[in-house]
């Protein structure tokens, strides 16, 4: 390891340099070393900014770095499986962000590569670490609700309602693009760790806006990924769960857990379209009781609140990584949860294309 601590690499950085660059840096066991931009300029400009030591502009270089143990990758997620093969098979740790990659036989494929070279991987799924989020975690364990009668999700956002906001490989579907994988991958996720596994599913995927500029020429280019997702799930357990997910929905309400029982019902939610993270609020009443807001138990605090919200869980994930490598073994939410949330977004797509329900096998 770097001196005494933990050697990180950073692989991309948009979200690389809001999140991931100032929480490995805020962590007290972890280094960042070296940072990678394919534009050496930029990988060292950036290294500027951040007192990162160490710029590289090709993936083996990062690799060639003996005081590199662990690599975060949140490029795009076109980049993901290219990047992350080189990584697993250097038997380097990862952290990646989701979704996992473009299909599920990617994500197995990582997951595969990353049993064999032991390497101990993680995702960021950070609404595990969520304070309001955990306590409603518990409350469920605690069966709060009882026997579930319906599961509703609303995710409903702005942030790509703007219909002058410039075409990129967000719009594209083949290079992992649209709502399903950036905010379904998650929604597939915490179901998943909050609701258990799911049977079979129905989804039709939408596009409300067809045409955005190019940021070079101005002129419209097609947009073939889903800003609107329309989901339904029936659990395991025979519960159904109902989704709506949109990142064209101006004023829309923000993101919702709505949760049915013949004990009681739960509610957590947050209007903050601003950040995803922070104005998470919880809400119960058992039956014959009116809804109140429960106070979320210091128990589940965060140490360090950052203006970012994205920040402070994230922080949780370099804990979890850290105790999985530890231990030598990947802990929840690692490759292996990304692939069961990789699953659960393709058959969606295959869902949205045949017009059927799908059946979600065991793997």
């Amino acid at each position: 390891m770097a001196g005494s601590k933990f050697g990180v690499a950073i692989v991309g950085t948009g979200f690389g340099q809001k999140v991931h660059i100032p929480g490995f840096q805020a962590h007290p066991r972890t280094e960042i070393v070296a940072v990678y931009h394919r534009d050496l300029q930029k990988a060292q400009s950036i290294a500027q900014t951040h007192q990162i030591p160490q710029a590289c502009s090709s993936i083996e270089e990062i690799l060639n770095l003996s005081n590199v143990d662990g690599v975060s990758i949140s490029t795009p997620p076109f980049l993901h499986y290219e990047m992350a093969k080189s990584m697993l098979d250097a038997g380097k740790h990862l952290l990646l962000e989701k979704p996992t990659a473009l299909d599920v036989d990617q994500a197995k494929d990582l997951y595969g590569r990353s049993l064999k070279n032991r390497a101990i991987t993680s995702m960021n799924f950070e609404f595990r670490f969520v304070p309001a989020w955990q306590q409603f975690a518990d409350l469920l364990a605690q069966n709060y609700v009882g026997q579930k009668r319906l599961i509703k999700i609303d995710w409903l956002v702005s942030s790509r309602a703007d219909a002058s906001r410039p075409w990129n490989w967000y719009a594209r579907k083949e290079q992992g693009g649209g709502a399903l994988g950036a905010l379904g991958s998650h929604t597939f996720d915490y179901v998943a760790w909050l609701f258990g596994e799911v049977d079979r599913l129905t989804a039709n995927l939408s596009t409300a806006i067809p045409q955005r500029p190019d940021p070079t020429t101005g002129e419209l280019k097609p947009v073939d990924s889903d800003d609107t997702c329309n989901l339904t799930l029936e659990l395991a357990d025979g519960t159904p769960c109902q989704i709506c997910i949109s990142s064209v929905t101006t004023q829309g309400r923000g993101h919702w857990i709505e949760v049915y029982g013949d004990r009681g019902t739960l509610v957590l939610g947050s209007d903050n379209q601003k950040d995803y993270v922070h104005g998470f609020k919880l809400w119960g009443a058992s039956i014959g009781q009116d809804l109140t807001e429960i106070e979320i138990s210091k128990q589940y605090a965060f140490e360090q609140v950052f203006s970012d919200g994205r920040i402070a869980p994230f922080i949780r994930i370099i804990d979890q990584w850290l105790i999985s490598i530890d231990r030598q073994e990947s802990i929840a939410p690692s490759l292996k949860e990304g692939v069961y949330s990789q699953l659960l977004m393709d058959l969606a797509h295959e869902s949205n294309e045949t017009g059927t329900w799908v059946k979600v096998p065991r793997w």
